[in-house]
């Protein structure tokens, strides 16, 4: 079965081609970095009219590259939502208009199921049952998966998602947009124990998270540090911050597979990428005697070819979408 996904969820415009569930022919990414950086952050009207305008040349390099043709798509998957609801509609719309006129079935995939899942794009596959923890700037949450279809929610956070918090507190030091990748490289230089900023466990036995509070020192810490009118110690304050973030979501996630008895912990969602989070879980999964199964950073942030592969699961189980079937800003999952 040939598969084309489609992803617009926030503000990256993915197009993919896919040979079966997990053979990628092509993953497109088109990119609004550059549109959004000056701001600070993402402006979903500047977004939705981005993936209006890059919608069909993403789709069409994504056929392309794969050596394909609308022709000889079987099945056409698009993220349905969470998301910034401008965003979804103009490739979920997309993706279903196509399917309506090539006469071919079309998915609709809930992201979050996306980010489970992709995992299996590569070639060493978790077994089922496993926790996953998806953590990125929109959301922070732990699963328990059973198959491809089935999710339970275990956990989440109560305010800030961990990738938010990093883009918060890189704002607050004037780090730019995207905050992730430049804390996690200034931490390198920083000591992580430079500042003993709090942990939220929460209650005794919550496997939820918080990271409004941990925001909220780092900028009491800051602006005591300004007022002293000496040099900001960037690094350490990079490097404790995202020390205090990566502790609580590692141990929270090893507590979940104990409690669930797996032995199998999987990573997903952009923040997943952070180095120190995957150090730190290796290390923890090691001395707990669990696998460890973390995606290459291309299929941790957003990318069509985790909606293909969750939206042929879906169909194999009998689900399609039918014309008027809307987008929602907000998962079932979450």
């Amino acid at each position: 079965m040939r598969i084309l996904a489609i992803e617009s969820s926030c503000d990256d415009t993915g197009a993919a081609v896919l040979d079966g569930p997990e053979q990628i022919l092509s993953n497109i990414i088109s990119s609004q970095f550059d549109v959004h950086a000056r701001y600070g952050g993402i402006v979903p009207e500047l977004a939705s009219r981005c993936h209006i305008e890059a919608i069909w040349p993403v789709v069409q390099e994504a056929l392309s590259a794969a050596g394909t043709s609308l022709d000889e798509i079987d099945l056409i998957a698009a993220t349905r939502g969470p998301g910034l609801v401008g965003s979804l509609l103009v490739g979920f719309t997309f993706a279903k208009a196509l399917a309506l006129v090539r006469q071919i079935p079309c998915v609709g995939v809930d992201h979050m199921a996306g980010h489970l899942l992709s995992v299996f794009l590569e070639d060493n596959h978790p077994r089922f049952p496993y926790i996953a923890l998806v953590v990125s700037g929109g959301n922070t949450s732990l699963f328990k998966v059973d198959n491809p279809t089935r999710f339970q929610r275990i956990g989440r956070t109560r305010d800030d998602a961990a990738g938010e918090a990093f883009d918060k507190v890189a704002k607050l030091l004037e780090l730019g947009y995207p905050g992730g990748p430049v804390i996690s490289d200034l931490a390198r230089d920083g000591d992580p124990t430079a500042f003993a900023f709090p942990r939220a466990w929460l209650d005794e036995d919550s496997l939820d998270f918080s990271f409004s509070g941990l925001k909220t020192s780092v900028v009491n810490q800051v602006h005591r540090l300004k007022q002293k009118e000496v040099p900001l110690p960037v690094p350490d304050i990079c490097a404790s911050f995202q020390e205090a973030v990566v502790e609580v979501l590692v141990e929270k996630t090893i507590r979940a597979a104990k409690r669930y008895d797996c032995s199998t912990v999987v990573l997903g969602g952009g923040v997943a990428s952070n180095p120190r989070l995957r150090s730190l879980m290796a290390e923890r999964s090691d001395r707990e005697d669990m696998k460890l199964f973390v995606p290459a950073p291309l299929f941790c942030t957003d990318n069509a070819a985790m909606i293909g592969l969750a939206g042929y699961h879906l169909f194999q189980a009998g689900h399609t979408v039918t014309p008027d079937t809307d987008a929602y800003s907000r998962s079932p999952l979450m």
